[in-house]
């Protein structure tokens, strides 16, 4: 019955493919879910349709067989319903091979049934662009301290990014130490670290003025 429906179908098209949900059919044929999701299992088994259970769309394998294109027109017609199934549908790749000849569908936009320009391999550059911007979505969810501006804090995590050094409670607490010999706050002493290019904090960097790092920083937290 359901073999019969299908082919008799007013949601039915042209190319044999149509969107087809639970509800239409459990109308027309007053069946619940559980036995629409049978037939079409059944149907499936037997090679005579297969419908994608994400999109819902119906596919009958042997429509365009038994229905051919008279004519250009109706070719055409076919050919954009076709083009029309989503690309997240399971079973598109598949029917634009097996009938996108019968439809006179060009063969590249049968490789790439979406119609889109395909996506280009990334370069080293972008690649690691990416990667910055990932590393740049996890520092932002970061929490500051308490008593640290949230953009002292932002800008020190993005430093320390760069630096390839990550932001530990080990290394925070060095800091916290540091900031209180040199009677900094601790956003004080990141706020300085970040205008200074550091990626720690010593208290003799800041001690009568200094204003740049020491050479000896290489070893530091």
């Amino acid at each position: 019955m359901l073999a019969l429906y299908l082919i008799t179908s007013p949601h039915s098209t042209i190319a044999g493919v149509f969107r087809l949900p639970d509800g239409y059919v459990c109308e027309d044929l007053n069946w619940d879910a559980a036995r629409v999701a049978q037939g079409f299992a059944e149907l499936l088994a037997k090679g005579y349709a297969n419908r994608c259970e994400t999109t819902k769309w119906v596919w009958v394998y042997k429509h365009l067989e038994w229905n051919k294109p008279e004519n250009p027109n109706q070719r055409k017609s076919a050919a954009k319903i076709a083009m029309s199934v989503p690309v997240e549908c399971g079973w598109k790749l598949d029917f634009m091979r097996v009938c996108g000849p019968l439809l006179d569908i060009e063969p590249t936009k049968i490789s790439n049934p979406s119609g889109t320009v395909a996506e280009p391999l990334l370069n080293q550059k972008q690649e690691q662009k990416q990667e910055q911007n990932k590393r740049a979505s996890k520092l932002d969810a970061l929490a500051p301290p308490d008593g640290v501006a949230k953009t002292v804090w932002q800008d020190f995590l993005k430093l320390r990014a760069t630096k390839k050094a990550p932001v530990t409670e080990t290394a925070l607490d060095g800091i916290r130490r540091e900031a209180e010999k040199a009677g900094y706050t601790l956003s004080q002493a990141l706020e300085t670290c970040c205008k200074r290019g550091w990626q720690g904090f010593d208290a003799a960097w800041v001690s009568d003025g200094q204003s740049a790092k020491p050479n000896v920083f290489a070893g530091a937290i």
